[in-house]
């Protein structure tokens, strides 16, 4: 319920990407301040919280949702500064996250169970109940985003909160808090607790014995330690990964609305997204057109500051990012793919302190390349040929991964066909990256568990009770004869 300085922890700079400088200083917790902000949930939970009924809870939530569409163009600018992505695609962004927590506030009172048939003898019925104590730990390519698909289903299910965020991006996490506490959330009821990752509050909190579940949002790799970290007290977890995802255009497809959708996503969030149609598998007979577009749409991209409206693609987001980045391209020149556009990281024209990279494509790619199985996390499009629906679906599922996908075709049966051959949580069928609320969203294999937004998002964050009651009162003495 208020601001503290950190008991173990210290005071941490913040890097602006676009310009390599400080802009903003921030608390960073540790073990005894992960202590503290458990030991704050679980009382919020035992205690006025816990007893609160749906509809205020609901309440609470929908107050902080105008709250947080009133503030939605400062958040969008905090946001832009943190990470790098370009203001125009960031309001766009959190100028809807409100329509997720106004959605799970219409769910918070609708959690009840069922009425199970059995015989005269009893009545059984479910009760749900909130997990407990949710550790939610955001990403730094959207914090805003990943934080609002957590706290709306946790929150609306009764559940407590420790947020920790990616410690890249930890700014408009702390503007979160103010917006819950102006909004008269309890205090304890959710908490935010910025801190490294490994050997740091995000470790720590993984394995916190006082914390019923995970939600974490990142790299496979950081997944598996805190499953191995939660293991002893075998949490819950919700876990949404990285992706590769195919995106297939059949020569049947409206090209000029597939491109727009190709390109558009290649690029989206300076490439980092593990959503991202970054391998483009497109049918033979039309390759070499793509391919053309791609290089010319490539010019048209305007990169530069983040905050200067007329910018289509800011910087990447840290100084490791852009080092991955241009490490994959020099992988892809080496495994004998044609780069036909980009490649480089820009510098010059107030450029040459940020992480900037120039929207880059490959053609003439494999699916056997690293560029093309590998997470780059970059502007970077691979485009790769198929022939023929049982190659497009072969590559696309030729994956580790299996997050998104997105076909192009104007043939309803093959719309159909494709779609549910595919190995993915969610296929967009001639659109692209349109993901709402209440459509579930998560991956398959290496992708993730479980699923964030709809109806399932808010089962997550719920454990079933099962209760049975006599109707007469007698039990048979087993010893009787």
């Amino acid at each position: 319920g208020e601001f503290v300085p950190p008991a173990d922890g210290g005071m941490i700079e913040s890097i602006d990407p676009s310009t390599g400088e400080v802009w903003a200083t921030v608390a960073f917790g540790g073990r005894t301040d992960i202590d503290r902000a458990v030991a704050a949930a679980r009382a919020a939970l035992d205690g006025p919280w816990g007893r609160m009924p749906g509809h205020e809870r609901a309440a609470l939530l929908r107050r902080f949702a105008d709250l947080y569409q009133a503030h939605a163009a400062d958040l969008a600018v905090l946001e832009t500064r943190d990470n790098g992505r370009a203001l125009r695609e960031a309001r766009a962004d959190v100028g809807g996250h409100h329509n997720t927590y106004h959605w799970f506030a219409s769910l918070a009172d609708k959690t009840g169970g069922r009425t199970i048939p059995v015989d005269d003898s009893v009545h059984a019925f479910t009760s749900r109940l909130p997990v407990g104590v949710v550790g939610a730990i955001t990403p730094w390519n959207v914090p805003l985003m990943a934080a609002a698909w957590k706290l709306g289903p946790a929150l609306a299910a009764g559940c407590t909160v420790v947020l920790k965020p990616a410690e890249q991006t930890p700014v408009t996490s702390m503007e979160l808090a103010k917006l819950f506490h102006e909004a008269g959330f309890p205090p304890g009821v959710v908490n935010v607790v910025p801190g490294y990752g490994k050997d740091g509050a995000g470790e720590y909190l993984t394995a916190h014995p006082g914390v019923d579940k995970i939600a974490f949002t990142g790299e496979g790799s950081t997944a598996k330690a805190i499953l191995r970290s939660g293991a002893d007290s075998l949490k819950r977890f919700t876990f949404e990964l990285g992706g590769k995802s195919p995106h297939i255009i059949f020569a049947d497809a409206d090209i000029e609305q597939a491109l727009n959708a190709a390109t558009g996503s290649a690029w989206a969030l300076c490439g980092q997204s593990c959503a991202l149609g970054s391998r483009i598998l497109v049918e033979r007979s039309i390759y070499d057109r793509v391919v053309e577009a791609f290089v010319a749409r490539a010019g048209k991209v305007r990169v530069g500051q983040p905050l200067d409206l007329a910018t289509h693609m800011g910087p990447q987001a840290h100084a490791e990012q852009l080092a991955k980045t241009l490490s994959y391209i020099d992988i892809g020149r080496g495994e004998g793919a044609e780069l036909v556009a980009g490649g480089n990281r820009l510098t010059g024209s107030g450029l040459d302190k940020g992480y900037f990279v120039e929207p880059t494509v490959f053609a003439h790619a494999t699916n056997a390349m690293r560029i093309a199985r590998e997470e780059i996390f970059g502007p970077v499009a691979t485009l790769i040929p198929f022939e023929g629906e049982d190659e497009a679906v072969a590559m696309a599922n030729d994956t580790t991964y299996g997050l998104t996908a997105g076909l192009w075709t104007g043939d309803v049966g093959r719309a159909h066909r494709v779609s549910g051959r595919i190995r993915a949580g969610m296929v967009w069928v001639n659109t692209y990256r349109y993901i709402r609320w209440s459509t579930p969203y998560g991956g398959f294999k290496a992708s993730g568990w479980g699923r964030e937004n709809g109806t399932e998002g808010l089962d997550a964050y719920l454990e079933t009770r099962t209760t049975v009651i006599s109707t007469t009162g007698r039990f048979p003495d087993a010893y009787a004869n």
